[in-house]
């Protein structure tokens, strides 16, 4: 995924070795790293959020877009 703005710093041999991130993508990153931090102190919500990343079974997006009318 792309953002504009974000500026890559490169070393002499062309390597990243740092970001330049404009101020709301960044804001962005620290709520929801706060908001994950917050969720994965309960030990029933962690095993809800691991149990939902591992699922595999589920329904396609149109399908889903369809049944929510949107």
């Amino acid at each position: 995924m792309s953002y504009p703005g974000i500026q890559r710093v490169l070393d002499e041999k062309g390597t990243i070795t740092s970001v330049i991130v404009p101020i709301d993508i960044w804001r962005e990153i620290q709520s929801e790293e706060k908001e994950t931090a917050y969720l994965l102190k309960s030990e029933a919500m962690k095993q809800r959020l691991l149990a939902a990343k591992n699922r595999r079974e589920g329904i396609d997006f149109e399908v889903a877009c369809e049944k929510l009318g949107i």
